[in-house]
């Protein structure tokens, strides 16, 4: 006869969790509460094992149950068990080693660039300041770190060497217009370490991003500093550009990052096409 194995009761461990994320961590009752459904569906499909020095919980009874749910909502499920298991181990010195609880695989999202004319119309009608900014956001393909981090000896003869993830740094050639805007920000600007200060202090990620959201907002879109990264790459793919080249000046390891791009030129060609061709219409 085999020894009955030693369980815990999941819902007493749930309720002190949730418990947890109510009081101590401070979430919102409705944050809480889509921690809470998973993981009442696990309770009633999966239990908590004692196996030597750890304890198992194995997630396929649960992933059984939640099967005909999109990839995305397992994928949030599953992320709030380990939530709950790491808060075991952490908060209740109960590791679990968890079995079935890989993630499916969710669709990569291709990225929406803003239109030409909508950059424009704001660059346009900003400050000099908030000129120069969309300028090397969307005129260099600048990460928003990038930016926040760029000094002014860093620009040189019509050249700025930008230092971006792992510590790597690229150098970019400034097109005439930017370096028209560039100087005429300097001129007025003269003083300061960095390409952007606010009282002798160089302006963080966070508050440029503020910044360039607050001013596309005043005109009614919707940018980040990252929609205009993306839109850099793809507006040089569609106007005939190397991918190699984007890729390089992207500052992207792999070229293979810089292929979604070319996807996303591919379903906006099929888009024109479904509009502009007899056969593709509504009515045919």
């Amino acid at each position: 006869m085999k020894p009955q194995k030693e369980l815990l009761d999941l819902g007493e461990l749930i309720d002190a969790f949730l418990d947890y994320l109510l009081n101590i961590r401070g979430y919102s009752e409705r944050t809480v509460e889509t921690y809470e459904i998973p993981l009442r569906q696990m309770r009633e499909e999966c239990k908590l094992e004692r196996e030597g020095r750890h304890w198992r919980l194995d997630l396929m009874p649960l992933r059984r149950r939640i099967r005909s749910n999109s990839r995305r909502t397992v994928a949030k499920k599953l992320s709030a068990v380990r939530a709950f298991v790491k808060y075991l181990d952490e908060q209740r010195s109960i590791p679990v080693v968890l079995e079935g609880d890989e993630s499916p695989r969710l669709p990569k999202t291709l990225p929406k660039p803003l239109e030409e004319e909508q950059i424009l119309e704001v660059l346009e009608a900003a400050s000099v300041q908030d000129r120069l900014m969309i300028a090397l956001l969307y005129g260099l393909g600048l990460r928003i770190s990038e930016l926040a981090s760029l000094q002014r000896s860093a620009i040189r003869s019509g050249w700025v060497t930008v230092t971006g993830k792992g510590n790597k740094s690229r150098q970019l050639p400034l097109p005439p217009r930017i370096e028209k805007i560039l100087r005429e920000y300097l001129s007025a600007e003269p003083a300061g370490r960095y390409l952007f200060e606010k009282g002798g202090v160089p302006m963080n990620a966070a508050q440029l991003r503020y910044r360039l959201q607050k001013l596309f907002k005043s005109r009614g879109i919707q940018a980040t500093p990252h929609r205009l990264r993306h839109s850099f790459a793809t507006h040089l793919l569609d106007h005939g550009a190397r991918i190699s080249d984007v890729s390089e000046l992207l500052g992207h390891a792999s070229m293979a990052t810089t292929q979604i791009y070319t996807k996303l030129g591919s379903a906006k060609k099929m888009r024109e096409y479904e509009k502009a061709h007899p056969l593709m219409g509504a009515h045919s």
